[in-house]
């Protein structure tokens, strides 16, 4: 992760990042109103807060944030260049969390921690939330959970689950669905079998 420029030309660069990597965006206006554009800029500002020690302020503006954009990020995290959050809902980057540079990051994902059963124990300081690094994609639904290192140019595919450190340039995927033959019997029985399939098998 390269050192960042000044904060009108970090916000600046996301603005042409949503505008580069968005295919439905088309132009510059209309990236003013990605959904996940107003967490990020928040986040560069509020990030600024809390290393001048203005924590609670800090964290008051990545709350209001949060219930507008449904994008959850502690402004402890060190987020890095041309970072793109996609949809932006429900993501969550918890607070020793480090992105790099060009990480392209989907809805859904969490970078957490494991628990703070765990968290309790470590020295404090300690980092408790992964290290992506640059180039990386972590797909709709990716859980990244404590002090893991993700490598440089890693796939973290959708709905996979990550607790251990992942090599540059390798691919985590998670299985995919399972297409059943047709089921054929009653109709009441076949709406029991999608219902329960839907949330317990």
């Amino acid at each position: 992760m390269r050192p960042s420029p000044g904060l009108l030309r970090t916000l600046a660069e996301d603005l042409r990042t949503v505008v580069a990597r968005d295919p439905s965006v088309h132009g510059r206006a209309e990236a003013l109103l990605h959904p996940a554009l107003p967490a990020l800029w928040a986040h560069r500002v509020g990030h600024r807060w809390h290393r001048r020690g203005w924590r609670l302020l800090a964290r008051l503006l990545m709350t209001v944030v949060r219930a507008i954009t449904g994008v959850e990020i502690h402004p402890g995290a060190v987020l890095g260049r041309r970072v793109f959050i996609d949809h932006g809902a429900a993501v969550v980057i918890g607070e020793t969390a480090r992105v790099g540079d060009d990480v392209t990051i989907y809805h859904r994902v969490t970078l957490g921690a494991v628990g703070w059963w765990h968290d309790l124990r470590r020295p404090v300081g300690a980092r408790r939330h992964p290290v992506v690094g640059d180039d990386v994609v972590l797909g709709a639904g990716a859980t990244v959970l404590g002090p893991v290192t993700v490598g440089a140019g890693a796939v973290i595919g959708a709905q996979a689950l990550v607790i251990a450190d992942v090599p540059a340039g390798a691919r985590v995927l998670a299985p995919t669905a399972v297409v059943t033959a047709r089921f054929d019997g009653p109709p009441v029985v076949e709406l029991l079998r999608r219902t329960a399939s839907a949330g317990s098998w």
